[in-house]
């Protein structure tokens, strides 16, 4: 199951991670973000161990939000050692997001 991220646990979960991470930025009221939610708990189950999955709800952590300057839902950002590397703004096939993924990896 993917990681739920919040402004207080994200320095710890993610720029600290020592693995490769997915962040979906997201809102309840998003639907395209409804579209890409099952493809994030797939992912979830898929790279456990190798890499972090977690889901960053925008509205309840606009602090996170700000900080990578999200203005459109979904955003997918990929981190490595603290890092942004990669990213994914709407939504998009598993196999693109699974291809980023195995490219950090």
């Amino acid at each position: 199951m993917a990681l739920e991220l919040t402004d207080a646990n994200f320095e710890q979960l993610v720029l600290k991670s020592d693995k490769p991470v997915l962040v979906d930025f997201w809102a309840v009221w998003c639907g395209p973000c409804r579209m890409v939610a099952p493809i994030i708990e797939e992912l979830a189950k898929d790279y456990e161990g190798k890499a972090v999955i977690g889901k960053l709800d925008v509205d309840n952590n606009p602090n996170v939000s700000a900080q990578f300057g999200i203005r459109n839902i979904p955003t997918l950002l990929i981190f490595k050692n603290g890092q942004v590397v990669d990213k994914q703004v709407g939504a998009v096939p598993k196999s693109v997001l699974a291809a980023k993924l195995d490219a950090q990896l």
